[in-house]
Protein backbone atom coordinates (compact mmCIF):
# COMPACT_ATOMS: atom_id res chain seq x y z
CA UNK A 1 0.00 0.00 0.00
CA UNK A 2 1.79 3.28 -1.26
CA UNK A 3 1.81 5.90 1.91
CA UNK A 4 1.39 9.81 0.85
CA UNK A 5 3.15 12.33 2.60
CA UNK A 6 -0.32 14.27 3.99
CA UNK A 7 -0.43 15.48 7.15
CA UNK A 8 -4.28 15.78 8.26
CA UNK A 9 -3.25 17.49 11.09
CA UNK A 10 -1.31 20.54 8.94
CA UNK A 11 -3.12 23.60 8.74
CA UNK A 12 -4.52 24.79 5.01
CA UNK A 13 -3.70 27.67 3.04
CA UNK A 14 -4.85 30.80 4.80
CA UNK A 15 -6.36 31.34 1.11
CA UNK A 16 -5.95 29.22 -2.02
CA UNK A 17 -5.13 31.59 -3.91
CA UNK A 18 -5.68 34.46 -2.32
CA UNK A 19 -3.06 37.38 -0.96
CA UNK A 20 -0.68 36.75 1.17
CA UNK A 21 -1.43 38.17 5.13
CA UNK A 22 -1.59 42.10 4.35
CA UNK A 23 -1.82 41.88 1.14
CA UNK A 24 -4.76 43.82 -0.85
CA UNK A 25 -6.97 41.08 -2.74
CA UNK A 26 -8.11 42.27 -6.21
CA UNK A 27 -11.89 41.85 -6.52
CA UNK A 28 -12.61 40.69 -10.72
CA UNK A 29 -14.59 43.49 -12.09
CA UNK A 30 -12.91 46.44 -10.01
CA UNK A 31 -11.93 48.99 -12.62
CA UNK A 32 -10.08 50.99 -10.03
CA UNK A 33 -6.66 49.62 -8.07
CA UNK A 34 -7.01 50.52 -4.38
CA UNK A 35 -3.69 52.46 -3.34
CA UNK A 36 -3.81 51.71 0.42
CA UNK A 37 -3.73 55.80 1.20
CA UNK A 38 -7.36 56.94 2.21
CA UNK A 39 -8.03 60.30 2.81
CA UNK A 40 -11.46 61.93 4.13
CA UNK A 41 -12.98 65.58 4.22
CA UNK A 42 -15.80 66.45 6.46
CA UNK A 43 -18.33 67.55 3.77
CA UNK A 44 -20.65 69.60 6.47
CA UNK A 45 -20.91 70.53 10.16
CA UNK A 46 -22.58 67.36 12.28
CA UNK A 47 -22.46 68.87 16.01
CA UNK A 48 -22.86 72.80 16.20
CA UNK A 49 -22.81 75.14 18.38
CA UNK A 50 -24.42 78.76 17.39
CA UNK A 51 -23.92 82.46 18.10
CA UNK A 52 -20.43 84.08 20.10
CA UNK A 53 -21.17 87.66 20.89
CA UNK A 54 -18.18 89.48 22.37
CA UNK A 55 -17.71 93.34 22.32
CA UNK A 56 -15.08 96.12 24.02
CA UNK A 57 -15.91 98.32 26.83
CA UNK A 58 -14.43 100.88 28.33
CA UNK A 59 -15.46 104.09 30.59
CA UNK A 60 -11.59 105.47 31.19
CA UNK A 61 -11.75 103.47 34.88
CA UNK A 62 -12.53 100.00 33.83
CA UNK A 63 -12.06 98.46 30.48
CA UNK A 64 -11.63 95.25 29.09
CA UNK A 65 -13.67 92.67 26.57
CA UNK A 66 -16.93 91.07 27.25
CA UNK A 67 -18.17 87.37 25.59
CA UNK A 68 -21.02 84.94 25.77
CA UNK A 69 -21.69 81.57 24.32
CA UNK A 70 -24.56 79.29 24.98
CA UNK A 71 -24.03 75.64 25.86
CA UNK A 72 -26.08 73.61 23.54
CA UNK A 73 -24.69 71.66 20.98
CA UNK A 74 -27.47 70.55 18.32
CA UNK A 75 -27.14 67.15 16.37
CA UNK A 76 -29.09 69.17 13.11
CA UNK A 77 -32.62 70.07 14.72
CA UNK A 78 -32.17 67.79 17.40
CA UNK A 79 -30.93 70.14 20.86
CA UNK A 80 -28.82 67.16 21.99
CA UNK A 81 -26.35 67.93 23.72
CA UNK A 82 -26.70 70.94 26.98
CA UNK A 83 -23.16 71.22 28.41
CA UNK A 84 -20.68 72.57 25.15
CA UNK A 85 -18.50 75.33 26.60
CA UNK A 86 -17.68 77.19 24.08
CA UNK A 87 -15.19 79.86 25.50
CA UNK A 88 -11.65 78.43 25.93
CA UNK A 89 -9.26 80.18 28.55
CA UNK A 90 -5.46 80.45 26.62
CA UNK A 91 -4.22 82.65 29.21
CA UNK A 92 -4.48 84.89 31.51
CA UNK A 93 -5.43 87.74 28.80
CA UNK A 94 -7.16 85.91 25.96
CA UNK A 95 -9.96 83.78 25.20
CA UNK A 96 -11.53 82.40 22.44
CA UNK A 97 -14.65 81.22 21.84
CA UNK A 98 -15.98 79.29 18.98
CA UNK A 99 -19.40 78.68 16.66
CA UNK A 100 -19.84 75.94 14.62
CA UNK A 101 -18.73 72.52 14.62
CA UNK A 102 -17.78 71.01 17.94
CA UNK A 103 -15.64 68.51 17.38
CA UNK A 104 -13.96 71.06 15.01
CA UNK A 105 -13.22 73.54 18.54
CA UNK A 106 -12.18 70.62 20.07
CA UNK A 107 -9.26 69.54 18.05
CA UNK A 108 -8.47 73.50 17.62
CA UNK A 109 -8.47 73.59 21.38
CA UNK A 110 -6.07 70.83 21.80
CA UNK A 111 -3.83 72.43 19.75
CA UNK A 112 -3.91 76.04 21.55
CA UNK A 113 -3.29 74.13 24.42
CA UNK A 114 -0.19 72.37 23.02
CA UNK A 115 0.67 75.32 21.80
CA UNK A 116 0.34 76.99 25.27
CA UNK A 117 2.62 74.26 26.65
CA UNK A 118 5.59 74.52 24.43
CA UNK A 119 5.34 78.74 25.21
CA UNK A 120 5.42 77.89 28.80
CA UNK A 121 7.89 75.30 28.57
CA UNK A 122 10.33 77.85 26.90
CA UNK A 123 10.28 79.65 30.58
CA UNK A 124 11.21 82.89 28.97
CA UNK A 125 9.05 85.43 30.89
CA UNK A 126 6.59 86.44 28.00
CA UNK A 127 3.45 84.59 27.04
CA UNK A 128 1.26 84.62 24.04
CA UNK A 129 -0.68 87.92 22.99
CA UNK A 130 -3.83 87.98 21.45
CA UNK A 131 -2.74 89.33 18.05
CA UNK A 132 -0.54 86.29 17.55
CA UNK A 133 -3.44 83.72 18.36
CA UNK A 134 -4.87 85.74 16.15
CA UNK A 135 -2.43 85.20 13.27
CA UNK A 136 -1.44 81.80 14.19
CA UNK A 137 -5.25 80.77 13.58
CA UNK A 138 -5.77 82.32 10.45
CA UNK A 139 -2.89 80.63 8.88
CA UNK A 140 -4.33 77.51 10.57
CA UNK A 141 -7.76 78.28 8.92
CA UNK A 142 -6.77 79.26 5.53
CA UNK A 143 -4.37 75.97 5.56
CA UNK A 144 -6.99 73.97 5.97
CA UNK A 145 -9.15 75.07 3.63
CA UNK A 146 -6.92 75.56 0.70
CA UNK A 147 -6.89 71.69 1.64
CA UNK A 148 -10.47 71.42 0.51
CA UNK A 149 -10.65 70.15 4.32
CA UNK A 150 -11.66 73.30 6.27
CA UNK A 151 -12.68 73.50 10.19
CA UNK A 152 -16.00 74.67 10.28
CA UNK A 153 -16.04 76.93 12.51
CA UNK A 154 -16.22 80.72 13.38
CA UNK A 155 -13.50 82.03 16.12
CA UNK A 156 -13.73 85.14 18.12
CA UNK A 157 -10.48 85.91 19.56
CA UNK A 158 -10.45 88.47 23.06
CA UNK A 159 -8.38 89.78 25.10
CA UNK A 160 -5.99 92.60 26.24
CA UNK A 161 -2.99 93.52 23.98
CA UNK A 162 -0.50 95.92 25.98
CA UNK A 163 -3.07 96.74 27.90
CA UNK A 164 -5.95 97.84 25.62
CA UNK A 165 -8.87 95.59 24.71
CA UNK A 166 -8.61 93.45 21.36
CA UNK A 167 -10.90 91.89 19.66
CA UNK A 168 -10.58 89.85 16.27
CA UNK A 169 -12.53 87.34 14.13
CA UNK A 170 -11.59 83.67 11.56
CA UNK A 171 -14.02 82.37 9.64
CA UNK A 172 -13.80 78.53 8.09
CA UNK A 173 -12.27 79.97 5.12
CA UNK A 174 -9.52 81.59 6.73
CA UNK A 175 -11.29 85.21 6.39
CA UNK A 176 -10.04 87.32 9.01
CA UNK A 177 -11.06 91.13 10.42
CA UNK A 178 -10.63 93.40 13.98
CA UNK A 179 -13.49 95.01 15.30
CA UNK A 180 -14.99 96.39 18.42
CA UNK A 181 -17.95 94.57 18.11
CA UNK A 182 -18.35 90.67 16.68
CA UNK A 183 -20.89 87.83 16.48
CA UNK A 184 -21.08 84.42 15.33
CA UNK A 185 -24.35 82.99 13.64
CA UNK A 186 -27.66 84.59 14.04
CA UNK A 187 -25.61 86.92 16.90
CA UNK A 188 -24.06 88.83 14.05
CA UNK A 189 -27.53 89.63 12.45
CA UNK A 190 -29.39 89.93 15.79
CA UNK A 191 -26.73 90.60 18.51
CA UNK A 192 -24.38 92.94 17.18
CA UNK A 193 -26.82 95.64 16.32
CA UNK A 194 -28.07 95.34 19.70
CA UNK A 195 -24.99 95.97 21.44
CA UNK A 196 -23.91 98.77 18.92
CA UNK A 197 -27.32 100.62 19.34
CA UNK A 198 -26.58 100.27 23.45
CA UNK A 199 -23.00 101.45 23.04
CA UNK A 200 -24.07 104.37 20.44
CA UNK A 201 -26.79 105.71 24.05
CA UNK A 202 -24.60 104.97 26.19
CA UNK A 203 -20.50 105.39 24.72
CA UNK A 204 -18.53 105.14 28.59
CA UNK A 205 -19.81 101.62 29.93
CA UNK A 206 -18.51 99.87 32.93
CA UNK A 207 -17.99 96.24 33.19
CA UNK A 208 -21.30 95.90 35.28
CA UNK A 209 -23.19 97.76 32.08
CA UNK A 210 -21.06 95.63 30.08
CA UNK A 211 -22.47 92.57 31.69
CA UNK A 212 -26.01 93.24 32.08
CA UNK A 213 -26.29 94.35 28.13
CA UNK A 214 -24.63 91.19 27.13
CA UNK A 215 -27.17 88.76 29.36
CA UNK A 216 -29.99 90.94 27.54
CA UNK A 217 -28.47 90.09 24.36
CA UNK A 218 -28.47 86.74 25.24
CA UNK A 219 -31.98 86.49 26.36
CA UNK A 220 -32.99 87.90 22.47
CA UNK A 221 -30.81 85.42 21.30
CA UNK A 222 -32.38 82.74 22.84
CA UNK A 223 -36.00 83.93 21.61
CA UNK A 224 -34.97 84.15 18.08
CA UNK A 225 -32.50 81.65 17.22
CA UNK A 226 -33.74 77.81 17.58
CA UNK A 227 -30.32 76.89 17.71
CA UNK A 228 -29.89 78.59 21.12
CA UNK A 229 -30.06 77.31 24.44
CA UNK A 230 -30.52 79.33 27.89
CA UNK A 231 -28.31 78.16 29.24
CA UNK A 232 -25.03 80.03 28.81
CA UNK A 233 -21.65 81.76 30.19
CA UNK A 234 -19.90 84.89 30.25
CA UNK A 235 -16.61 85.66 30.01
CA UNK A 236 -14.16 88.86 30.79
CA UNK A 237 -10.90 89.98 30.31
CA UNK A 238 -9.42 93.08 31.94
CA UNK A 239 -6.03 94.24 32.88
CA UNK A 240 -6.30 91.88 36.10
CA UNK A 241 -6.74 88.72 34.23
CA UNK A 242 -9.74 86.42 32.50
CA UNK A 243 -12.45 85.20 34.09
CA UNK A 244 -15.19 82.78 32.95
CA UNK A 245 -18.40 82.13 34.52
CA UNK A 246 -19.93 79.06 35.83
CA UNK A 247 -22.88 78.00 33.74
CA UNK A 248 -25.90 80.80 34.06
CA UNK A 249 -29.38 80.55 33.28
CA UNK A 250 -31.77 82.79 31.49
CA UNK A 251 -34.75 82.79 34.13
CA UNK A 252 -38.32 85.06 34.08
CA UNK A 253 -38.59 84.11 30.19
CA UNK A 254 -41.45 85.92 28.20
CA UNK A 255 -43.05 84.23 25.76
CA UNK A 256 -46.20 86.21 25.77
CA UNK A 257 -45.44 87.79 22.38
CA UNK A 258 -45.20 84.62 20.70
CA UNK A 259 -48.73 84.13 21.50
CA UNK A 260 -51.03 84.59 18.07
CA UNK A 261 -53.89 87.61 18.94
CA UNK A 262 -56.68 87.96 16.65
Amino acid sequence: MAHHNFDRFAAGPLWHNGPTPGGIYNFPGRQVEDSGRFQERSKQPITTGTSVIAFKYDNGVEKGVAIAADMLGSYGSLARFRDCRRLCKVNNQIIVGAGGDYADFQYVQSMIEQKTIDDECLDDGFSMKPRAIYTWLTNILYNRRSKMDPFWNNFIVAGMQDGEPYLGSIDKLGTAYEDNIIGTGLGMQLGVPLIREAIERKPLMSKAEAQQLLVHTMEVLFYRDARSFPKYQLGFITPDGVTISDPLYLDNQKWGFALYKK
